[in-house]
């Protein structure tokens, strides 16, 4: 017995790297897996999620393919409505579906931001807006979504990908706090690995080419077993957190609170706050670092 044993679980994003290694591991741990994706092999024409649903069958596990985009509201429900047409139910969504359109925002174009946000932002809301009637009558269900440091600490030249990033911290806080008198929990994680998304970032600066070289040691793979443990029962006390995985190492990240407050029984003037509130203040700046400098250590 698995730990998701029979669960079943829709996986996007996941014809090749991190979502195929997700899917994989979810089979490997009894769940009837969804493999979404709209790559096609270059060569073959054929698309990548029925060869991973090839792999998983092959291995003895059980998964269908849906090769539609998540981007678009009818096609996301269409991908839901695999899982429920082969399987009769859905108890988890893994939102790892992603692109990168990397410029710096002085250069950025409106397609490039557009496009990003749809898949990241909107794909994901698409998909559990799908799913969120299906885990709300049956009172269970779980969101897996994929963040990023870019979004959370920051990244130079991913504008539109550090936005959609932030904003699935946003939509997975929402979806724990609306839904949990359902059951339904939803958590992130935020993955450090090589694979060909990250294969794009740029690597003009010796800063962003030493970032590169460390990724390309990061094995996608390594990140799989958290997955799958947020899907299982296990974790039905865990929601509304943010986690991430690098290598052999999880991290448990902080998030927004209030830490410092000064009060004014008169309100405050402009030149108040210049003189007395801001310096009070900025002892307790955050550094405007990219996120590669939080993690200068070689992965473990």
């Amino acid at each position: 017995m698995g730990m998701v044993q029979d669960k079943v679980v829709v996986v996007t994003g996941a014809g090749a790297g991190i979502g195929r290694d997700f899917a994989k591991a979810f089979a490997a741990n009894g769940a009837k897996v969804v493999v979404n994706d709209l790559a096609r092999d270059k060569q073959s024409g054929r698309p990548l999620a029925e060869s991973v649903v090839a792999e998983i069958r092959t291995e003895g596990g059980q998964a269908v393919a849906a090769v539609e985009s998540v981007a678009e509201w009818d096609s996301a429900h269409k991908i839901v409505q695999a899982a429920l047409d082969s399987f009769g139910r859905i108890d988890c969504i893994v939102n790892n579906a992603g692109i990168v359109r990397d410029r710096f925002i002085f250069n950025m174009s409106k397609e490039e931001w557009q496009a990003v946000v749809d898949v990241h932002l909107n794909g994901s809301f698409f998909m559990t807006r799908a799913a969120a009637p299906h885990f709300k009558s049956q009172e269970s269900g779980s969101y897996v979504h994929m963040t990023s440091t870019s979004g959370m600490i920051g990244n130079l030249g991913q504008g539109n990908y550090s936005a959609a990033k932030m904003g699935l911290v946003g939509l997975s806080k929402s979806i724990a706090l609306d839904m949990a008198k359902f059951k339904v929990r939803s958590n992130c994680i935020a993955p450090w690995a090589w694979t060909a998304m990250t294969a794009g970032i740029p690597a003009d600066t010796p800063e962003q080419k030493a970032r590169v070289e460390k990724l390309k040691k990061m094995e996608s793979a390594k990140i799989a077993p958290l997955a799958v443990y947020l899907a299982s029962d296990r974790a039905e006390n865990v929601s509304g957190q943010i986690f991430g995985v690098r290598a052999n190492e999880i991290y448990f990240f902080s998030q927004i609170r209030m830490m410092r407050s000064m009060h004014r029984g008169d309100g405050w003037t402009p030149e108040m706050i210049a003189d007395e509130a801001m310096p009070a203040f900025e002892s307790s700046f955050f550094e405007n670092v990219p996120s590669m400098k939080l993690t200068p250590w070689d992965p473990v």
